[in-house]
């Protein structure tokens, strides 16, 4: 399965090719490297060079060169939230496009899981019974907002202050402050063998494993060695009426087969459907998709 995303309002891949993306982000021009990118560009170096922002890597030494003194963080609307875009050292902007379509089918089955399914003139859900969401390695909040505008409680967990900070930054400009949201700066592990003991159930699992990284007390995190644990520990957490599990997916080297192999085992025991496979965005000069990451996802029949 392809889950693509195209050209939005405030959000578009311009070109790709030589190994590099331009985009556009609100009114802003960006390159950044994307090794995935490994044909001919389609626009000239004209075009290419007409940029507000530049990521460049030289060696081992990683920097962003500012073409026309645009601010150091700006904000945009997309996929019905709001979020604000800020340059990092690791070449991100705290923003991943590809995500909408899961996004749009999270809050499609929040609406319709466990309430009648209706909708306001807005889109909002309607109906008091709750879902209850987990969102692991949950980084600057994407899912998480779009699982709480849809009218779950989402708890919100990743190990890093400044991405929670900046997630909750996201969820402030998207109108969301006082949406029933745990925000919790915490080891994933920890966490989930902490929530078995309390006896807490969730109705739907978001993540997004990294292949390495450390905890906010430098707990070791390797993708090889701890995520069948982790599978073990969120099955200890779903509640007996589980709606969706989605895995997200940028490690290199790993195939969506992997993660939908991971929910067959880990949901054997409840009715639905595992599918899995590429995140794309669509470029809007000649409509190549460019390859972003993987995913799997369940939801119950």
């Amino acid at each position: 399965m392809i889950l693509k995303t195209t050209k939005q309002k405030e959000y578009e891949l311009i070109d790709s090719g030589n190994g590099k993306k331009l985009e556009r982000y609100g009114s802003y021009i960006i390159s950044r490297p994307d090794p995935e990118a490994l044909w001919k560009r389609n626009l000239d170096d004209k075009e290419w060079e007409k940029l507000d922002l530049e990521f460049i890597r030289n060696g081992t030494k990683n920097k962003w060169i500012i073409k026309n003194g645009i601010l150091n963080n700006w904000n945009i609307k997309f996929g019905g939230l709001d979020f604000n875009i800020k340059p990092t050292s690791f070449k991100h902007l705290g923003l991943f496009p590809e995500q909408l379509p899961n996004w749009e089918w999270m809050s499609e089955l929040i609406r319709c899981g466990k309430r009648p399914c209706l909708k306001g003139a807005q889109g909002e859900a309607s109906g008091s019974n709750s879902i209850s969401v987990l969102n692991l390695f949950a980084y600057t909040g994407g899912a998480t907002l779009a699982c709480a505008k849809a009218g779950a409680e989402v708890c919100h967990v990743d190990g890093s202050k400044s991405a929670v900070d900046w997630a909750r930054l996201n969820a402030e400009l998207s109108g969301l402050k006082d949406a029933p949201i745990r925000w919790l700066i915490e080891d994933v592990t920890l966490f989930l063998k902490r929530e078995i003991k309390r006896g807490r159930k969730y109705d739907a699992i978001i993540m997004d494993p990294p292949a390495f990284g450390h905890g906010p007390k430098d707990e070791l995190w390797k993708i090889e060695e701890h995520f069948l644990t982790l599978m073990d520990l969120c099955k200890q957490v779903l509640s007996t009426d589980p709606l969706f599990i989605l895995i997200n997916g940028y490690t290199a080297g790993y195939s969506s087969i992997v993660y939908q192999n991971n929910l067959i085992d880990l949901m054997k025991d409840y009715k639905g459907f595992v599918a899995g496979g590429e995140l794309v965005i669509e470029d809007s000069t000649n409509k190549k998709l460019l390859p972003c990451g993987i995913f799997a996802r369940w939801s119950k029949e």
